[in-house]
């Protein structure tokens, strides 16, 4: 069974619409306030939001579930897997905190709990050929949707280029777990989707550019302010195309330090750079 595969553009993070011959499923949604959005993005697509039956989180942070409720309120169904039941209400108290965004918590009576074991039948159910692995890392809730046709997505689970940042390690066994699949293509939270057979699993031999990474729009004494800058913007959840005009950098650039901001909030500015220069190595 062939998935179509549409992206909703309208938000940091990725937000993808899985349409099976039975039914359709929302991966992801984005940070709370971005509900207007997402519905313009719906009717752009020529999808009517209570057309989606499921709405299944990559895992439970803030910019993945930040509307999700609002969403199930018109019809969708909130998925969580068994390994995420704890998890459903651990951003919580961040929007408690963030006062200026409307956040509607999600209504646990409204939630179809299933087991990870299960995944594969109730995939099913909608024409979807696939399973859902548990894919912890990024965090412990995480998971990833494989289909059988060669596509995994893979929410926050740092990159394939970052792997030599990690050894016998969650993120590693994570991959692992899904490199056994043989995926040929891999859609990020993120990052841009990957072909797998030609862009991501490639011999990392490459020596390091001392100079560090050649990136268009921003010149290399600059580069750490500007770094900083965009770490600043995401922060505030504003848009790719907002913080390319106030900063006037590169797309690229732009896209590859929100990701990794998001997916790793321990790491500075130095950080990001390193983890960029990594990413330039291996491609």
């Amino acid at each position: 069974m062939k998935c179509s595969i549409y992206e909703l553009h309208y938000s940091s993070t990725n937000t993808y619409l899985i349409e099976g011959e039975r039914g359709r499923i929302l991966l992801d949604t984005g940070w709370a306030g971005t509900f207007p959005a997402f519905c313009r993005a719906c009717g752009e697509l020529g999808v009517s939001v209570q057309s989606i039956d499921y709405i299944l989180i990559t895992h439970f942070h803030p910019d993945h579930m930040g509307i999700a409720q609002e969403i199930a309120d018109l019809g969708p169904v909130i998925l969580v897997m068994d390994a995420q039941q704890g998890y459903i209400h651990a951003a919580d108290a961040i929007f408690e905190k963030e006062a200026k965004y409307r956040f509607v918590p999600v209504n646990d009576a409204g939630v179809k709990i299933i087991p990870l074991s299960e995944s594969r039948e109730f995939l099913e159910t909608l024409g979807i050929s696939g399973e859902i692995l548990h894919t912890p890392g990024h965090s412990d809730d995480s998971i990833s949707l494989y289909l059988d046709e060669g596509t995994v997505f893979a929410g926050d689970l740092d990159p394939m280029y970052e792997l030599e940042l990690h050894h016998n390690d969650l993120v590693e066994k994570s991959w692992n777990k899904i490199l056994e699949r043989k995926p040929g293509k891999v859609y990020y939270g993120h990052a841009k989707a990957a072909d797998l057979t030609e862009s991501e699993i490639k011999t990392r031999s490459a020596e390091k550019d001392p100079a560090g990474p050649d990136i268009p729009g921003a010149r290399k004494d600059d580069l750490f302010r500007l770094v900083a800058k965009i770490m600043k913007l995401t922060d505030q959840g504003i848009s790719i195309q907002r913080i390319q005009k106030k900063t006037g950098a590169d797309r690229d650039l732009i896209e590859n330090v929100s990701r990794m901001y998001l997916t790793h909030q321990n790491a500075g500015v130095q950080g990001i750079l390193d983890r960029i220069e990594l990413r330039g190595k291996n491609l």
